[in-house]
């Protein structure tokens, strides 16, 4: 048996031990570690130091050769080295004083190269410490502009390549962060030193300091006017960093790139007021891109081509259109090398240049077009994985762009690229078929939706303009109903899901014979795909509406001679989960008669005793009550409507408990969600007057036993609900009959609780009159012995005083010192669950 709860012999006495009591005490007393961590590393030394000058020459000698013991060789070599020794000091004191506390924040990044072991770090911090100590002997402040100087004039007289990568490096950072008007007053000096810098770099084997150079390059570049553009020595300048794109070295070539980019589309002067459309050197730097291709040829061990393509991807948007224009010919025609880098490549910048959405003065809807035309040239085979996605994904956003521009041309090619995008339905590989369900759900939900807006009913004998085109595309889609296409079902469901969401308002006339073959699909034995197909018909109800559906694909349920297998009853669930925005009296005229038939007929067959068939017909005719909250979101005809099917509903909640919860959330949803109007609001409230009583009676009536009372709270979320749409002066009434029956003397625990309920329901709706009466009344209760009672009293309290209402505000003014005294009063003989 193992013993738990031991320690080893011998271990108690070198453990610390929680006193009796202090076991919760979670601070430590001992704060070795913080103590050292709030010194920081460049905090200067609180005490007196024991590094002297005699225990770092000793640690030297350590660390260099055998220590002398002799004290006269000692003595000597201390006298020999005593010069070097104080230089050696003065050389530490300055690094330490000039890296250390540097005030410049541009610098903070550098200080951390403090412990590290690369030479390169150490000659950054050496420099960084020189020019500090150099700006203070002569006063500076250590401003952005000092540096730049001091940096400048440094990077002159320096020989060596790791000082040159030193000074280059902390010039970057800093010119960053230098004033613009310094940088253009200095541009043609600063240019100058650069360029030469520059030029001895370009042929240097190691070229350490030449990114960051031409990073300072991009930033003097970026932050000149565009009146400098004019000049020769500028543009001498930037096609010194423009050649280095196509470097042979990543990091060299990464930063001129970077450069370029920064400065086409970052330059200050291209955020200005009058800022042109388009940077001055866009064009320059476009027929270098094409050159360079060009003289690259088909050489597929070439790799500028790589590197063109990888530049262009992110400069294409801001050329002007005749750059563009040539620069995608120039793309086109590197794609017919058929190498696969270059075309993915290729492919990319059409992508980046789409998504960019460039406007018509740098791509124009017509360039557009003839792009996307081309591109047909190059699409690859269906079992081509990478390639077919990319080529679709460049598609969708060419399309969406043109779209953008100009939506009739952007239909007028949509059914060309659906059928293609179709035809990859019929790919093996899964990843191409769901691709193409994506691409075309997007383009009908960007392309397709905005320009059905302008069109009016769209017939299937349309021939021409942007109606007929629309059933090009439908048919096409529809045609992936077929046989060939069975493997991807599942995926034309979704599409044609889509369709009927976007296009079925406009265009339901073409779409009856795809409903009826889903149908019949449907009803084929062990259909796989029910679920799909489900969402697809839920589409097609909610944009045409269930009137038109059921009108393509009849419910078949009459309620006599029925096939008890309801083939077709599958559109009960999926029209009661999909319905919202239609006509409220189709609910009237068909699924109500239909209901009562049912039941009716369940009725008989229960008495016949035919159990089971009644009690399909039982729930059929309950699944059609379910519809009743769809149909009230947002109905289209609410005014004409709801007085129709008023009565009925109100019938309902007194004689069908198994109805009331979906008839009290049919009413909530009208008046939450479909009362958008003031018309629509008193049309509603004009029946408070016959549905609070009957909302009332079934809320105060005790359940029978056995029976469940759940439906009580949403009879009472039902009455708040409508209390907002009902006249002030009928919930005064309303109220007042409340109370009255409150302060019966023959009424039961469970009647005065349901009672006190509505009158926190009705409480912040009616007057201030009423409310001064209705606190009066409550008073007695607020020290009543029964916990329920007194806890609702309060509630009453609180939703008078808490309404939003003008006439709950009055009444809290009114009434502020009688409430203050009331309530101090009774809180001693308030219960608890009163006071929560």
């Amino acid at each position: 048996m193992v013993k738990s709860g031991k320690l080893r012999s011998g271990t108690g006495s070198k453990l610390k031990r929680w006193k009796k009591g202090h076991s919760s005490d979670s601070n430590p007393q001992t704060s070795r570690f913080r103590q050292a961590a709030k010194s920081r590393f460049f905090s200067r030394p609180t005490g007196k130091s024991d590094l002297t000058v005699d225990a770092l020459k000793l640690h030297n000698e350590l660390q260099t050769g055998p220590l002398e013991l002799s004290t006269g060789g000692r003595k000597d070599a201390f006298m020999e080295e005593e010069p070097d020794e104080a230089i050696s000091e003065r050389t530490s004191g300055t690094f330490l004083s000039g890296l250390s506390d540097c005030s410049n924040l541009t610098f903070r990044k550098v200080q951390r190269f403090w412990e590290s072991n690369s030479a390169a770090h150490k000659e950054i911090c050496a420099v960084l410490a020189a020019v500090t100590e150099v700006i203070r002997s002569q006063g500076g402040k250590e401003t952005e502009t000092e540096y730049f100087a001091a940096l400048m004039t440094t990077l002159e007289v320096v020989d060596s390549a790791e000082s040159q990568a030193a000074v280059a490096y902390l010039l970057n950072l800093v010119m960053k962060r230098v004033p613009a008007p310094v940088l253009i007053s200095k541009f043609s000096d600063t240019t100058k030193a650069l360029m030469d810098v520059m030029s001895k770099q370009a042929t240097s084997e190691t070229a350490s300091a030449l990114r960051w150079i031409l990073s300072c390059l991009a930033t003097l570049l970026r932050k000149q006017d565009v009146s400098v553009w004019t000049y020769p020595s500028t543009l001498q300048a930037y096609h010194g960093l423009l050649s280095f794109t196509v470097h042979s070295k990543p990091k060299v070539r990464k930063a001129a790139q970077q450069g370029i980019c920064s400065i086409l589309r970052g330059s200050d002067f291209l955020f200005t007021d009058n800022a042109p459309s388009h940077h001055p050197a866009a064009v320059t730097t476009a027929k270098f891109c094409i050159k360079e291709m060009e003289q690259a040829g088909g050489s597929k061990e070439d790799t500028t081509t790589l590197h063109v393509l990888g530049l262009l991807k992110e400069l294409m948007g801001t050329f002007p259109l005749g750059a563009v224009k040539s620069c995608c010919e120039t793309l086109l025609r590197v794609m017919t090398l058929s190498h696969v880098l270059v075309t993915a490549s290729a492919m990319q910048a059409f992508h980046k240049l789409f998504s960019g959405k460039p406007n018509a003065s740098n791509l124009s809807p017509e360039l557009n077009a003839q792009i996307i035309t081309a591109l047909y040239d190059y699409l690859p085979s269906e079992n081509d994985l990478q390639p077919l996605m990319a080529w679709l994904a460049v598609m969708e956003k060419a399309h969406i762009h043109l779209a953008s521009l100009q939506s009739s041309l952007s239909l007028g090619h949509l059914p060309r690229l659906f059928s293609a995008a179709m035809s990859c339905l019929l790919s093996p590989h899964t990843q191409v078929v769901s691709a193409a369900t994506n691409t075309l759900k997007t383009l009908l939900t960007e392309c397709v939706a905005p320009c059905l807006d302008e069109m009016g009913t769209i017939s299937a004998t349309a021939s021409a303009g942007n109606p007929s085109y629309i059933c090009k595309m439908f048919r096409i889609i529809e045609e992936g109903l077929s046989y060939r296409f069975h493997a991807s079902w599942p995926f034309v469901l979704q599409i044609l899901g889509c369709f009927y969401r976007v296009a079925g308002k406009k265009a339901h006339s073409i779409m009856t014979k795809s409903l009826q073959s889903l149908a019949d699909l449907r009803s084929t034995p062990q259909f796989p795909f029910s679920g799909e197909l489900d969402l697809a018909v839920g589409g097609a109800v909610e944009s045409m509406g269930p009137e038109v559906v059921l009108g393509a694909v009849p419910l078949n349920i009459t309620g006599y001679n029925d096939d008890l297998e309801f083939p077709r009853s599958w559109l009960v669930p999926v029209i009661r989960d999909h319905v919202k925005n239609t006509h409220l009296g189709f609910f009237a005229s068909y699924f109500l008669p239909l209901a009562s038939t049912l039941k009716q007929r369940a009725e008989e067959l229960e008495q016949a005793g035919q159990k089971l068939e009644a009690k399909v017909y039982q729930t059929l005719q309950l699944q059609i009550w379910t519809m009743l909250p769809g149909f009230c979101t947002c109905p289209v005809d609410l005014l004409a409507s709801f007085k129709s099917i008023a009565r009925t509903l109100g019938m309902a909640i007194n004689d069908r408990p198994d109805l009331r919860l979906i008839v009290c959330q049919a009413l909530r949803t009208i008046i939450n969600k479909s009362c958008s109007t003031e018309e629509e609001k008193a049309e509603v409230g004009h029946f408070s007057k016959n549905f609070l009583p009957i909302l009332f009676n079934v809320y105060s009536q005790q359940p029978a036993a056995g029976e469940s009372g759940t439906y009580r709270m949403a009879v009472l979320d039902t009455i708040k609900v409508y209390l907002t749409v009902t006249e002030t002066q009928m919930i005064c009434t309303f109220l007042q009959k409340a109370t009255d029956r409150l302060s019966g003397t023959d009424t039961t625990e469970f009647t005065r609780l349901s009672m006190m309920d509505l009158v926190v329901a009705m409480a912040p709706f009616v007057d201030e009159v009423t409310m001064t009466k209705t606190f009066e009344l409550i008073k007695p209760y607020l020290e009543t012995k029964e916990p329920g009672m007194q806890k609702k009293a309060y509630r009453v309290l609180e939703e008078m005083c808490g309404g939003e209402r003008d006439e709950c505000r009055s009444f809290v003014v009114a009434n502020l010192e009688t409430l203050k005294v009331v309530l101090l009063e009774t809180l001693k003989n308030a219960s608890s669950p009163a006071k929560r």
